[in-house]
């Protein structure tokens, strides 16, 4: 099958969050398929551009237009030898050649090139893709310019449309329309959503297909709690609306192999993991102790549950444990929680920075990992803590739901600690419940430790549930 995948990020290009793993890791899950062909299509960012290890040769230039606009596309395709994963880079200079990918004035108009230019491009070197995989509101106007503008040049395609996080849709005023995008008239009530032009709104009108990153996500996305003022548009799609649960990359994320822990380990060889802590107490200036080490590798914002953390936080400093936090954030957060780590420097580790090394050395070294999430659409910290033995504590939303099945320690089942109702009590109890099984019997806790690091969090079944829906399109 020969597939397209249009993103704003892939890692180990560029990436800020989650999608640029997923970009990374689904393309080159799917090109191992026997009889796919796979095409990644990126802006050619400056920070890729200049980057002297992505080696690049250009395939063409042409122009494209929008609106009164006419704008330079150089299609540049990345020279890894693989045949079967073909990147592609759009450049552009006056678009992408900036410090920083998103928050930009012109945000609509950079993506909506993007889109067009990405059809353009396919059409250009003559790739007749049958499925057109779209993620996040940055392609979302794939599907359109399709329909509009390019459907004789590629009448096979069909094209799926993956919401990765609902809350960031793409919006401009209504006066991008006529002054952006240029499509005909009747275009305009399906690019708009309380008076304002919405890309993602678009696509989901649009597509033939519309996928989630949970199944959780997909049922709660029909909801105005969790919609952002999508759901009459989302439930609108009916059995069109699917839900498939992401993966990690398990070789990237492998405690067996990772070189920043100081000793590797695995579910046959634990021993390392306790190394792993008594250098991360160390590293962080916490006291050496055998106290259970909690941790949180986040952005500080208020969707990931950092306002209920703050609530309990001095409370659950009271108890005989460690916790560390990596991130950075909203300010008010980044305030507190220096804050209470100052009144707590043997317990409490706050590092307000990004730093890839740090986050392996605490998923690593930590014994219990929180994720109090409001909203969820997949997560993939939980997945990493569990391969890396460390057990989470979860609300049990979107995606945490799905991944995480609650422990019974009288059958051995399950995979971690939830709780059900968004609020710090709840969040507090269920640390509680870990606390106690970590301290009551220990060689159950290591059970529980090997089971959630054998189980299967590749791409490899996501991968094959993504062909059973392309299949069921063409």
């Amino acid at each position: 099958m020969k597939i397209a995948m249009v993103a704003s990020e892939a890692a180990p290009f560029i990436k800020t969050g989650g999608l640029g793993d997923v970009l990374q890791a689904l393309p080159a899950e799917l090109a191992r398929i026997k009889g796919n062909e796979v095409a990644l299509y990126l802006p050619y960012y400056k920070k890729i551009k200049y980057d002297p290890k992505v080696e690049t040769e250009l395939v063409s230039s042409f122009t494209v237009n929008l609106t009164w606009r006419q704008q330079y596309v150089g299609l540049f395709r990345w020279k890894n030898g693989n045949k079967n994963l073909q990147v592609y880079f759009l450049d552009n200079e006056y678009y992408f050649c900036r410090d920083g990918l998103y928050g930009f004035y012109d945000d609509g108009e950079r993506f909506a090139f993007f889109a067009k230019a990405t059809l353009a491009s396919m059409c250009r070197i003559g790739q007749r893709p049958e499925i057109i995989h779209c993620h996040d509101w940055q392609s979302a106007l794939v599907p359109i310019y399709l329909e509009a503008e390019y459907r004789d040049r590629l009448p096979e395609a069909r094209t799926v449309f993956t919401i990765h996080n609902v809350e960031y849709q793409g919006k401009a005023g209504p006066e991008f329309f006529n002054e952006v995008l240029g499509l005909d008239d009747l275009w305009r009530g399906v690019c708009t959503h309380d008076g304002c032009i919405n890309f993602m709104k678009a696509a989901v009108v649009k597509a033939d297909l519309v996928t989630t990153v949970s199944e959780t996500y997909a049922k709660e996305l029909r909801y105005p709690y969790f919609a952002h003022g999508l759901s009459g548009v989302l439930a609108s799609r009916g059995d069109k609306l699917r839900g498939i649960t992401n993966g990690i990359d398990v070789e990237t994320y492998d405690p067996a192999r990772d070189k920043a822990l100081v000793r590797n380990y695995s579910a046959d060889d634990l021993n390392g993991k306790q190394t792993c802590k008594q250098a991360l107490q160390w590293e962080l200036g916490l006291a050496q102790s055998d106290a259970p080490l909690l941790a949180m590798v986040t952005r500080l914002a208020s969707h990931k549950g950092i306002d209920i953390l703050c609530y309990i936080i001095r409370r659950l400093l009271e108890r005989d444990l460690q916790l560390v936090i990596v991130g950075t954030g909203e300010a008010k957060y980044e305030h507190a929680l220096q804050s209470v780590a100052s009144e707590f420097p043997q317990k409490f580790s706050m590092n307000l920075k990004f730093d890839s090394a740090l986050a392996s050395k605490v998923y690593g070294g930590a014994d219990i990992y929180l994720m109090p999430s409001k909203s969820e659409p997949c997560g993939l910290s939980q997945l990493i803590a569990m391969h890396y033995g460390t057990i989470p504590v979860v609300n049990a939303i979107g995606g945490l739901k799905d991944t995480v099945l609650p422990y019974d320690p009288t059958t051995g089942e399950g995979r971690g600690y939830t709780f059900q109702s968004y609020n710090g009590d709840d969040f507090l109890g269920a640390i509680d419940r870990a606390l106690a099984d970590y301290r009551g019997d220990r060689a159950a806790w290591q059970r529980l430790m090997k089971a959630d690091m054998e189980a299967d969090f590749s791409w490899k079944i996501p991968a094959q549930k993504y062909m059973e829906l392309y299949c069921s399109l063409l």
